[in-house]
């Protein structure tokens, strides 16, 4: 237990108690957060996996977790300036922060095993009383995508990272592809893998079939339509509604009423509906035709209609992208110079976003009527850092608030309900396909309408092509 804010001489300030671990182990905390991954579980993390300090050390194997997982949410620091951030609300009995030589020989001491047990223990899709945001007709939705993220430039990543090159002179830096399944509504992360580039995202995509199980639907886009990866998405039992390539040939088997048509994918019976999409704004509309393959045979139960305003959720990965990349990380590269760092930091990276879109989760469930989209990440991120830097709320009180002070800050600055609306994409980064940011890049969001008309099948055919 500290007493924050000792009056100097002449000067009267407000006292304030502040709960911790004690001894060496008070800069070992995450704020209020630190009720969502608490004392107890890191410890057993540590134990599970062998990273438990022989000695009793300045820098104990506990703090230097909390030590990481604060960093991943003060990506624009280094992790000295992190420490200060982790003592600065303990006052005036902490001893002198460490050099930067002892917290990375700290890092390198706790290894990454850490950081993925504590990633396994919290994945998965948050539990939520707004079943209509989470699921489809009684099944989970979810998505799978991959994204790139950048690392540092020096020969120990270049080792075992490459640089991509492209029409613009390529990429700066060394990436690493990054491939999650997640839970749409809640956006929470269900698995993740991630590696080198030089590996594909269908490849990487087995790894997390893993996490997949039947009462789910998994999204996916263009990229993951072959035959043998949606064959073993359905042998997991889960349902999964795909978009196809405009060239790929498929065997219409019979037609149905609602304009869809059963086909196969390899040995997998699939519904195939072929849809125009109109986009109407003030300037102007774009028409776009989509055809998509589910599982879900039934166009009773499961209307063509539906399924393609369904597809349109696959987009909620996206934003979970985003609030990792850029509200988190805010564009910046991966501090770590070794590849067991930085597959430490995005454990890290993966474990902190989840435990934000947890309590964001808790917060809009406490009212009923309140999904979990209209919550703000960017204010969950930075009430939960204000909360590191006054070490508050770090063991919870006698009576249990499933709120908590970000939940109270979640609550007063709601979003409003999801409107439709698109914005063209456009150039971040040197290798990407969209039209590069320039004067003539129009960057207006445009309120939309959408209207969707189901296509007849092609003439019916037996012989499969797929």
């Amino acid at each position: 237990m500290f007493w924050a804010g000792a009056p100097l001489p002449d000067q009267s300030v407000i006292t304030r108690t502040v709960t911790v671990a004690a001894g060496v182990f008070a800069p070992g905390h995450l704020g209020e957060l630190t009720q969502l991954i608490p004392f107890e579980m890191v410890d057993e993390a540590l134990a599970e996996t062998g990273a438990v300090q022989c000695r009793l050390r300045r820098l104990p194997s506990r703090v230097v977790v909390y030590l990481l997982l604060a960093g991943a949410l003060f990506a624009g620091c280094g992790y000295g300036q992190v420490w200060h951030r982790l003592v600065a609300g303990l006052g005036r009995g902490v001893a002198a922060a460490p050099g930067s030589g002892a917290l990375a020989g700290a890092r390198r001491r706790v290894g990454v095993k850490p950081l993925r047990f504590l990633f396994d223990l919290l994945r998965g899709a948050a539990v939520t009383s707004a079943t209509a945001s989470v699921r489809w007709c009684g099944l989970l939705v979810c998505a799978i995508d991959g994204t790139i993220m950048s690392v540092a430039d020096n020969p120990a990543n270049l080792r075992r990272l490459s640089k991509h090159r492209g029409n613009h002179g390529g990429s700066g830096y060394p990436l690493i592809r990054l491939m999650v399944l997640v839970g749409c509504g809640t956006r929470t992360v269900i698995d993740a893998v991630f590696g080198a580039t030089a590996t594909g995202e269908v490849t990487y995509a087995y790894d997390l079939i893993r996490s997949m199980h039947a009462g789910m639907i998994v999204l996916l886009d263009r990229n993951f339509g072959a035959a043998k990866l949606l064959t073993a998405v359905r042998a997991s039992d889960a349902h999964f509604l795909v978009r196809l390539k405009d060239n790929r040939k498929m065997p219409v088997v019979q037609r149905r009423r609602d304009g869809s048509y059963l086909s196969v994918i390899g040995a997998t019976r699939v519904r195939v509906i072929t849809a125009e999409i109109v986009v109407a704004t003030s300037a102007g509309q774009v028409a776009s035709v989509y055809r998509l393959a589910t599982t879900l045979l039934d166009e009773h139960r499961h209307p063509a209609f539906d399924l393609v305003k369904l597809y349109h959720r696959r987009w909620e990965i996206e934003t979970a992208f985003l609030e990792i990349k850029s509200t988190i990380l805010g564009g910046r590269v991966l501090r770590a110079r070794t590849p067991t760092g930085v597959e430490q930091e995005i454990y890290a990276l993966l474990v902190a976003y989840q435990v934000l879109r947890t309590a964001m989760c808790d917060a809009t469930d406490s009212h009923p009527d309140t999904v979990p989209d209209r919550a703000s990440f960017t204010i969950a991120l930075h009430t939960a850092r204000d909360q590191i830097i006054q070490a508050a709320g770090v063991i919870a009180g006698t009576a249990i608030d499933l709120v908590g002070v970000i939940g109270e800050h979640v609550l007063a600055n709601l979003l409003p309900d999801r409107r439709l609306r698109i914005s063209a994409r456009a150039v971040k980064r040197a290798i990407s396909k969209y039209n590069g940011r320039g004067p003539n890049i129009d960057r207006t969001s445009y309120k939309a309408t959408i209207s969707i008309d189901i296509l007849a099948p092609p003439i019916l055919t037996t012989k499969q092509t797929a």
